[in-house]
């Protein structure tokens, strides 16, 4: 762990999930630790301003309140930091890594929908002059990526079912705004609803029923796993035939050590990879014998695959779901 006291890695180990849903969250955080309510806003206020946790807020289920991709860029090397730039300004990028690869600058793009999502991809391929590489989810096998900081790979909670009709149209202000990250503020909630015009027994109430719906997939403390000592993550895409990816993709989902894993569309004789998961490690050995089990998997024995470690992070931000807020 990179320089992490016992008392912040307990408040971000066990408040990944399962934030408190009640008026002054810090103060129960605070019970449970053996703090005061002041002092666990304090530790999360140090550490977002030391970049180790990215925000305390929500994570949105892809393609429920918005739309979103994953895409690709081949950048030449002398261009990585001028293509990174231009990738970044777009408000609706919220993750860009560059990988060891031929297609090197990776990036999660996130709209209120589609076309907003197009016009976006297509602004950053005319600006950088090169083609992309647009990658949508078909279906996701594990998208939690709240795994455990201390100890050795664990295997991550599976995947919920989703009840899509719960959504509503004036959930999105909601969802953009937990996206963004709730204020460190005793009453966060309340802050919320001021910004959002609601009060704030309505907000909590609308935040349970959209974890139980599985539209938020999680809410708590949202970490950068790069500054906390995982500095070897890897991204690994498997060419899986489409018939084998349910039961490929859900030996993954259950393997320590994985913490994510997804199936997207292929891109015809350019990229033929089907399934990918991430491995979050401290060290390239560490993540290999990650990928070793996973090559070991009767669903994967055989199976052409890459992998593709993450060399630095551009940017990390919440999903934008609306252009208003």
């Amino acid at each position: 762990m990179d320089r992490l006291d016992p008392t912040d890695l307990a408040l971000l180990d066990r408040f990944q999930r399962d934030f408190p849903l009640e008026s002054r969250p810090f103060a129960r955080i605070a019970v449970k630790l053996g703090l005061s309510e002041a002092e666990v806003i304090d530790r999360l206020a140090v550490m977002q301003a030391e970049g180790r946790i990215a925000r305390v807020g929500g994570t949105v289920r892809p393609n429920t309140a918005g739309a979103s991709t994953l895409a690709a860029l081949a950048v030449p090397e002398a261009r990585i930091k001028e293509v990174a730039a231009i990738v970044g300004a777009e408000p609706g990028v919220n993750h860009s890594y560059l990988r060891e690869a031929d297609w090197n600058l990776w990036f999660v793009a996130t709209a209120p929908d589609s076309l907003t999502l197009q016009a976006m991809l297509a602004r950053i391929e005319a600006a950088s002059g090169l083609p992309l590489l647009d990658l949508r989810l078909v279906r996701p096998f594990n998208i939690d990526l709240g795994f455990p900081l201390a100890g050795g790979p664990a295997t991550m909670p599976g995947q919920r079912r989703v009840d899509a009709g719960v959504l509503r149209a004036t959930d999105r202000l909601l969802l953009d705004a937990l996206s963004r990250g709730l204020d460190l503020t005793p009453r966060p909630y309340a802050v919320l609803g001021l910004r959002i015009g609601r009060e704030e027994a309505a907000v909590i109430h609308r935040i349970a029923e959209l974890l139980k719906a599985g539209i938020l997939t999680r809410l708590g403390v949202i970490v950068r796993h790069r500054s906390l000592g995982f500095t070897a993550n890897a991204m690994v895409v498997w060419e899986v035939p489409e018939g084998g990816t349910e039961a490929a993709g859900q030996a993954l989902a259950t393997l320590p050590g994985v913490t994510l894993a997804y199936e997207r569309r292929p891109v015809a004789g350019v990229w033929p990879y089907r399934l990918y998961c991430m491995i979050h490690a401290r060290s390239r050995p560490e993540a290999l014998a990650v990928l070793d089990s996973a090559r070991a998997l009767p669903a994967l024995a055989g199976i052409d695959h890459r992998i593709l470690f993450s060399t630095r992070c551009f940017k990390q931000s919440g999903a934008r779901l609306s252009e208003a807020a």
